[in-house]
């Protein structure tokens, strides 16, 4: 017996299930991506154009680092558009919602990758430093920075926006009706943008620091030793964001054992045995659940949908009954 709590609580119950579990906020963080994507590519333009009228090379070398910020923000994007199209595809047999993980992961192996490339070209010039041109190179990093800034302001995740773009089961968000709330469930293919547009805007910062240091002090091991900081810290966030990512696509969020053990508790007032049950998320803040019972007097399904509609994050729940002849067997696991 498959069984969708929420949409059963909402009275809006229907025997054909859609699987639409997008991000809350999906439609509006695909705009703001490729609002980012346009700001940087505007930007990337401008410094390639200005750096070759006025022959600096600082200028073309930060619009071309620009172009590979703008390639690794399209991943975002797509991943928004082609999880958004595909949303009612059946071929995804729990839809698109987990997409966005993927692309979060791919974006945070790139970060990495961003991170050793860093990193080995400021110990090259820590061991063979280069001339510096700074008045160039100050502009140039101040420029970067307010882009940065700016972009990071539009792909801030808002916790408080409620809008349930795309929602293929109703969900209940009033704390004063006992509805459960578990924190906010992260959108790893947003926060990925987020991180490759703070990523660049450290290392502006640092780059900034260093080059006045340079400026004022003749100190040129500064900018590469700053280089090297930003590498360790940019390393350090993309680990985190793969290991996140990673294990959402494998299943083993925490938020899913959270989940479980409400779970637990909603159908424990039944006295039923769960022999079985597997929780696991399905998009941002959406889970499904298989359950496994055996009762000496298995409930209807409705009864099993009332009792577990307040766990508002379960968007998709699979329910088999088993009937209990010896209510001797075992113990509730």
């Amino acid at each position: 017996m498959s069984t969708h709590p929420n949409a059963a609580a909402a009275g809006n119950f229907q025997p054909s299930h859609e699987h639409v579990f997008l991000g809350r906020d999906h439609h509006r963080n695909e705009r703001r991506v490729w609002l980012v994507i346009a700001l940087t590519a505007a930007m990337m333009v401008a410094e390639i154009v200005a750096g070759t009228i006025y022959g600096s090379m600082a200028l073309v070398a930060d619009g071309w680092h620009m172009s590979t910020h703008a390639g690794a923000l399209l991943i975002t994007a797509l991943a928004y558009s082609y999880a958004r199209r595909h949303a009612r595809n059946a071929r995804f047999t729990f839809g698109t919602g987990k997409l966005g993980d993927l692309a979060g992961f791919a974006s945070a192996v790139v970060l990495a990758l961003v991170a050793l490339l860093v990193g080995w070209e400021s110990l090259s010039r820590l061991a063979d430093p280069v001339p510096i041109s700074f008045n160039q190179a100050i502009l140039v990093a101040v420029l970067g920075l307010i882009v940065n800034l700016v972009s990071a302001w539009l792909l801030k995740d808002d916790h408080t926006h409620h809008h349930h773009h795309g929602h293929g089961h109703a969900h209940h968000h009033d704390d004063g009706h006992g509805h459960h709330h578990h924190g906010h469930t992260p959108d790893n293919n947003l926060r990925a943008a987020y991180m490759h547009v703070l990523a660049d805007a450290l290392t502006s910062v640092l780059a900034i620091v260093a080059l006045l240091l340079g400026r004022s002090y003749g100190w040129l091991w500064a900018d590469p030793l700053m280089g090297v900081v930003g590498a360790l810290v940019i390393g350090r966030w993309s680990w985190g964001l793969i290991r996140d990512a990673g294990s959402v696509l494998l299943d083993a969020v925490p938020e899913g054992e959270e989940v479980r053990e409400e779970i637990r508790e909603a159908l424990a007032a039944t006295g039923d045995r769960i022999t079985d049950i597997h929780v696991w998320q399905v998009g941002p803040g959406h889970f499904a659940a298989i359950i496994s019972l055996a009762s000496v007097a298995p409930k209807d399904s409705q009864t099993y949908k009332a009792m577990l509609a307040h766990i508002h994050e379960l968007s998709h729940v699979t329910l088999e009954t088993e009937l209990l002849l010896d209510p001797a067997l075992g113990e509730a696991r």
